[in-house]
């Protein structure tokens, strides 16, 4: 853990371990996909997809939880400013993938299967690199209410 100096009011302590704190921005998107191996029958991506192999696709609702992880700033307060981080979400992440047929209309699924696993780690490395190299970044996206992913674990 890195210690930075800071004062702590009322007592003597100006050197401490600066604790590291995880924030989280929830935001909302709807898209369509289906999931299909290319390389296998019919019937084998029908047996291992299910509904989600519909050749017409099929929707999500999906809420995206994004978790930044970092030492808190000293002149702000913050670990990562909010608005920011919803910001990115939205130029770089919601306004790519809501309201599109994800196998179709985005760049990101042409040649990759968009499970929720996928997806994940696409929006991951969408964002990772807008963020400061001190800071850790998770993924959590609901593709159901009961039906989640996490990236990285």
């Amino acid at each position: 853990m890195e210690t930075s100096t800071i004062d702590v009011p009322g007592t003597d302590i100006t050197r401490v371990h600066t604790p590291r704190v995880a924030v989280f921005r929830k935001e909302h998107f709807n898209a369509a996909h289906r999931l299909n191996n290319p390389n296998w029958s019919d019937e084998k991506n029908a047996r291992v997809y299910g509904k989600c192999n519909n050749p017409h696709f099929h929707g999500h609702n999906y809420d995206l939880i994004v978790q930044v992880t970092g030492q808190i700033d000293p002149e702000t307060g913050y670990v990562i400013d909010m608005k920011y981080l919803g910001d990115l979400m939205n130029q770089y992440v919601i306004s790519r993938f809501d309201h599109k047929n994800l196998n179709l209309d985005t760049e990101e699924f042409a040649d990759l299967n968009p499970s929720a696993e996928n997806i994940a780690i696409v929006i991951y490395s969408i964002l990772r690199p807008h963020l400061s190299d001190s800071l850790d970044l998770k993924i959590r996206l609901y593709e159901t209410e009961r039906n989640f992913v996490e990236y990285p674990v």
